[in-house]
């Protein structure tokens, strides 16, 4: 699969936002929720750290805040734009919110649910599965990723 421009755009955002975690002391993991007509309608980054929440992933803050922005939880023909593969947690959470497309930067081989360690977002076991498009951006958010945690050892 081939991303689109605005899945290109959406993925900068993500970016910025991974920055912002990362200058929170967070892994600097962004995402956004892109509706059908290409608005941003939710954003997130990790918040784990700043608000001791375990699931404060940025897939689920930007899935709850595009749920509270929708007014439901149904984010049908919506695309989540993640700087890192989605987790076991967060994949779980896209197929609950029903998210049909899912971008990603770089790819998690210790953690990855979208096709590197699991595939529970295309598991033909499940109701529900999700276009999954990964890779994209992938140098820049792997450069993120890995100057954090040179940093931390």
């Amino acid at each position: 699969m081939t991303p689109t421009a605005r899945d290109l755009e959406a993925m900068r955002r993500a970016l910025a936002l991974a920055d912002a975690a990362a200058a929170d002391g967070d892994v600097p993991v962004g995402a956004v929720v892109v509706d059908a007509a290409g608005q941003v309608i939710g954003e997130g980054r990790n918040l784990r750290e700043v608000t001791g929440d375990p699931t404060a992933h940025a897939e689920v803050v930007a899935l709850r805040e595009a749920a509270r922005s929708l007014g439901t939880w149904h984010l049908a023909h919506c695309t989540l734009v993640v700087t890192l593969e989605p987790c076991v947690m967060c994949a779980g959470a896209i197929l609950q919110a029903r998210i049909e497309r899912v971008v990603f930067g770089s790819w998690d081989a210790k953690a990855g649910a979208a096709g590197s360690l699991y595939d529970v977002l295309r598991d033909r076991r499940l109701p529900y599965r999700v276009e999954v498009v990964g890779g994209v951006e992938e140098d820049q958010a792997s450069d993120r990723l890995r100057a954090f945690f040179e940093d931390r050892r």
